[in-house]
């Protein structure tokens, strides 16, 4: 029952009463619940009541329906009808699941005959209100044309630099310019809403850049916010808003958070079509659309790229069931490193990974990069010492790494099913080519990428380069190498980097316990 709600959970998210809940499961509004033992935690009960998720979407259907005059027997009757129309033909009795209780995939046909078929037939295309969703860093991702013309009163989506798209930034220059009354209202509307994301450290970095009449206005109106809702409750505002030609029309204002951020959509007060009701209560599809039409976004970014050193040969020594387990295996164990440190997964080609690390307020996300890589060698050290025992071979696994920084567009390429996230150009490019130049899970990385960390930064980490001399090979601390250099005894190797012969670059050796392994920079190691 892991992707089920409990009724306190309802409860707590939405704020109705138990006396409520229960009306909303007699009306058919809810379906009846999966009664089971409660979870860890849950104290003073026996036994609790599951709800599917989409639930929580049904009461705030009921409160979007109930703002525009309708009785709770017309909204029981809505509810019967989209129910009457997502049934089976014939069909007069919902199967029971192996649990006892009514089957949840059944009952969620209660929400929307729209989506029955997996379909919508509305679509956040078709919002004809303001609408936009904000990330987690308070940055646009994606909005529609009214949104731009009655909130925000400029082109939003011909800002590429995503910076120049942070919702309270936008909004500010907007009013200060604008004869509109209630500019002020919304941004509190906002600060409202987005709260739980500010803290006192993020919210000084929002007043970055402004005048200090500026960052007094806005320390002022997000003062004045309402208090928060609940935890992971949804949003349900009034708002007034003015037009250029000074007429007022009042929305209400809906919010779904969702991982990627918050989706506001502003609600005519005089009334909306059910089917666009019924798609706001599909999540999974509502977010899905919004990640295949986000803007493209001009942001600062570093680069993994990883490659399985010998995949050739070991998957000739395989069997194929035993060579896709291996490399099934090798993603399991990596993957919640990657996660960890906020890594998103790319496209890659062959048996390699591709990670983004995308540069916000809060981390230093080259810095995650260069940990994450470290960590990651750690976790495939330990998954091939196993293999090596399981096969009793001499095969050692290792993930050759490259590391870039750049700028460059970021956005979403989808197919038929999957959303995928992409960014083109050199600084992939070149990560890529440090990732076939490293070998027995080396990590490379760039001049230009070392440079923009922080000296405290530098200090956590030893990097250099080896070099010979006539007892072997020395390790050069903090230092770096061109490409042609490192690879002039080899003219085959060289044809790859042809194309940046000169690239500084350097290899990451380990993470430094300061207080251990401490050496003045440029000092020399042996080999």
């Amino acid at each position: 029952m892991s992707d089920l709600i409990t009724s306190k959970e309802i409860i707590d998210k939405t704020g109705i009463s138990r006396a409520t809940l229960n009306n909303y499961i007699k009306l058919g509004i809810l379906p009846k619940p999966i009664v089971g033992r409660p979870r860890s935690g849950q104290q003073g009960v026996k036994q609790i009541g599951y709800f599917p998720p989409e639930s929580l979407e049904n009461i705030f259907k009921v409160k979007l329906l109930k703002t525009q005059g309708h009785s709770i027997a017309d909204i029981a009757a809505i509810f019967r009808k989209d129910e009457e129309e997502t049934a089976p033909s014939g069909s007069q009795v919902q199967p029971q699941d192996e649990r006892g209780g009514h089957d949840s995939r059944q009952s969620r046909g209660k929400v929307s005959s729209a989506c029955s078929s997996g379909n919508l037939s509305v679509t956040i295309c078709d919002i004809d209100s303001p609408a936009y969703l904000v990330n987690h860093n308070f940055e646009i991702e994606w909005i529609n044309k009214p949104a731009e013309d009655l909130i925000f009163k400029q082109r939003v989506r011909s800002l590429v630099d995503i910076e120049s798209r942070n919702v309270f930034r936008l909004l500010l220059n907007q009013g200060l310019g604008s004869t509109g009354q209630n500019w002020q209202e919304i941004i509190t509307l906002n600060f409202t809403i987005l709260q739980k994301a500010i803290d006192k450290d993020r919210l000084s970095n929002l007043f970055k850049g402004m005048t200090r009449s500026e960052s007094e206005l806005m320390q002022g109106l997000f003062e004045s916010r309402k208090p928060a809702a609940s935890r992971d409750a949804f949003y349900h505002l009034p708002v007034s808003v003015v037009a250029d030609d000074h007429s007022r029309k009042t929305y209400w204002v809906h919010t779904m958070t969702f991982r990627e951020g918050i989706f506001f959509v502003f609600l005519p007060d005089e009334g909306i079509n059910s089917e666009f009701l019924d798609m706001l209560t599909h999540r999974e599809k509502v977010i899905n659309a919004l990640l295949r039409n986000r803007m493209p976004s001009l942001v600062s970014l570093g680069v993994l790229v990883a490659d399985l050193q010998d995949s050739v040969k070991i998957s000739a020594e395989l069997l194929p069931g035993e060579y896709f387990e291996l490399i099934n295996g090798l993603w399991e164990v990596v993957g919640p490193t990657f996660e960890r440190y906020g890594g998103i997964y790319g496209k890659h080609a062959g048996d390699g990974m591709l990670y983004y690390f995308i540069h916000k307020n809060d981390g230093n996300y080259l810095m995650n990069a260069l940990d994450c890589a470290l960590e990651v060698r750690e976790v495939v050290s330990e998954f091939s010492s196993r293999w090596r025992a399981k096969k009793s071979w001499s095969n050692e696994l290792f993930l050759n790494t490259g590391i870039n920084e750049g700028q460059e567009f970021f956005g979403t390429i989808h197919s038929a099913r999957n959303v995928e996230f992409t960014a083109l150009g050199d600084t992939i490019n070149i990560a890529g080519r440090l990732s076939e130049f490293a070998r027995n899970g080396e990590i490379w990385t760039t001049k230009n990428l070392i440079s923009k960390l922080s000296q405290e930064e530098r200090e956590t980490i030893c990097f250099g380069i080896y070099q010979k001399n006539r007892s072997g090979r020395i390790f050069i601390r903090d230092s770096f190498s061109r490409i042609s250099d490192l690879v002039a005894e080899d003219p085959q190797h060289y044809r790859h980097f042809e194309s940046f012969p000169g690239l500084p670059i350097t290899l990451i050796e380990k993470k430094v316990n300061l207080l251990t392994d401490h050496q003045e920079p440029g000092s020399i190691l042996s080999a």
